[in-house]
This record gives structure tokens, C-alpha cells and sequence, in this order.
């Protein structure tokens, strides 16, 4: 399953640099979303290294998930597809 990153998680004060917002692609409601936690989420760069994180919670109510990493991706990662499975 496929889905494009779409911007850290933040609020107004603060950037969490290792947590990151996923739009799924099929996915368009929370409960769809809810189903989804625990998966994991494989983001590759250009050198062929994979950053491997995992789906936490739902975010909003049109089917975006929280996914954290353990080390923060670069930001070229905004708008960069990754790999749920």
C-alpha cells in the first residue's frame, strides 16, 4: 500500500521532527484509518537506504495516520511516497 507524506506533526510553537502525517492512498475516513495502526512504513532515499517507522494513531477524521520514526527524515521527505505494509 502506498502513501505520500504530507507535513511533520506540529503545533504552534513546536515541530516534532520525527513524527510525520501520512495521506493513504484508498483511505478516507478515521475508522479506515484506526485500522491501520501498528503498520509499519518504509521510507526509502535516493541512495537506496530505508527509514523504517510505524503507524501510531488516525489523524483528523479523512483518513490521514501519525506514523513516528526513530530518527527524523530529511526534509526533502514532504510530498515523498512511502511503503505501508
Amino acid at each position: 500500500m502506498k502513501g505520500r507524506i504530507s507535513n511533520y506533526r506540529r503545533g504552534v510553537h513546536t515541530e516534532y521532527t520525527n513524527q510525520y502525517v501520512i495521506e493513504v492512498d484508498g483511505v478516507r475516513d478515521r475508522q479506515s484509518a484506526k485500522g491501520m495502526v501498528g503498520k509499519r512504513v518504509v521510507f526509502k532515499t535516493q541512495t537506496g537506504k530505508e527509514i523504517v517507522g510505524r503507524i501510531s494513531k488516525a489523524h483528523g477524521n479523512s483518513g490521514a495516520v501519525l506514523a513516528r520514526f526513530e530518527k527524523g527524515l530529511p526534509g526533502q521527505a514532504i510530498g515523498a511516497e512511502v511503503e505501508i505494509s
